[in-house]
């Protein structure tokens, strides 16, 4: 029932180097019955006796989920680790976005009634491959391409959100479960060819020129560099931005290297600001226009660019209402 001893110590390692694993706080595993999740729970539970919750969203999405849920329950009774089924109410909209949603809003407010100090997922290298190539597909930039991040904050809260599991292949995780004696759920939802992701893994699986692990540490080669990009906008802003109306920011105060990627990334972190959410593509714009010379209102604000003391100035507003009748 319990892993193998090695594997144990190899997941203490991971988790370690995101969570401090000594002491007595407790770790919440998001546990929805399935292989990864099962696997997740046993190898936590043999690192951290006594120290382990887990709990299982239940979206009601399919008829057969809250008896999942029940089932989820029943494995943690039998390892005597402490549960608690969440039923969250998804949106309309894209199904899998709205669930994410929904699902981690309900873990945050678990973790944060519950004492639980930190709460991981089962997110594995397979996992990560896939976001990868699929976020390729879709042409996106260094930040989609970082893929699934080990370590982020729950949202609205500071509790850690850990995914110490990345480094593992979906096939190990499955011979954890296997050699436990648990029956994992199977989700039908993961052979729905209507999603992406499902696609993507059987395009995975039937190649032999991928390397699987290859993407997952590519994944976090980019997402150590779109943490310096971030270091180095937050040091751009507090150096060469002046908050106010409007908030002024001068590009070239530091240098005069031309670079768009970084402008765009100050350019949202400044709207953020100001109570707007750009996209990347946005913010492109933004600094295009701003380069011209030019203004330009996206997402309710108005940015213009003004030249003072031979330095160029680009100014940040709420626009202005607009009249009606």
């Amino acid at each position: 029932m319990m892993p193998r001893p090695e594997l144990v110590e190899r997941f203490r390692a991971d988790l370690a180097d995101l969570w401090a694993v000594e002491g007595t706080e407790r770790l919440g595993i998001a546990f929805s019955g399935g292989p990864d999740s099962l696997a997740l729970l046993l190898l936590a539970n043999g690192c951290l006796p006594g120290r382990v919750a887990a709990v299982t969203v239940d979206h009601g999405l399919r008829p057969e989920s809250g008896a999942e849920a029940e089932f989820a329950g029943g494995i943690c009774r039998a390892l005597d680790i402490p549960h608690a089924p969440l039923r969250v109410t998804v949106g309309p909209g894209n199904i899998q976005a709205e669930a994410r949603g929904a699902r981690y809003a309900a873990l945050a407010r678990w973790a944060q009634d519950g004492g639980i100090a930190a709460v991981a997922t089962a997110h594995h290298a397979d996992d990560q491959a896939e976001t990868f190539l699929m976020r390729a597909n879709r042409g996106s930039g260094l930040s989609g391409l970082a893929g699934i991040r080990n370590l982020l904050p729950l949202p609205g809260t500071t509790i850690p959100l850990c995914r110490p599991l990345l480094g593992w292949r979906r096939a190990e995780l499955a011979e954890i479960v296997r050699q436990s004696g648990f029956e994992p759920v199977c989700d039908p939802s993961n052979g729905d060819d209507r999603f992406d992701r499902v696609r993507m893994r059987r395009a995975l699986a039937a190649s032999d020129l991928v390397d699987v692990s290859g993407l997952s540490r590519a994944a976090a080669h980019l997402a150590e560099m779109q943490d310096a990009v971030d270091g180095l906008v937050l040091e751009d802003l507090d150096r060469a931005g002046t908050p106010g109306d409007p908030f002024t920011y001068r590009p070239f105060a530091h240098s005069l290297i031309h670079r768009p990627p970084i402008w765009a990334e100050i350019v949202i972190a400044i709207c953020r600001e100001l109570a707007a959410e750009l996209t990347r593509r946005d913010a492109a714009r933004m600094v295009a226009a701003l380069l011209d010379g030019g203004r330009v209102n996206i997402a309710g604000i108005e940015a213009a660019s003004r030249e003072q003391d031979g330095e160029a100035n680009w100014l940040f507003r709420p626009e202005n209402p607009r009249r009606t009748g």
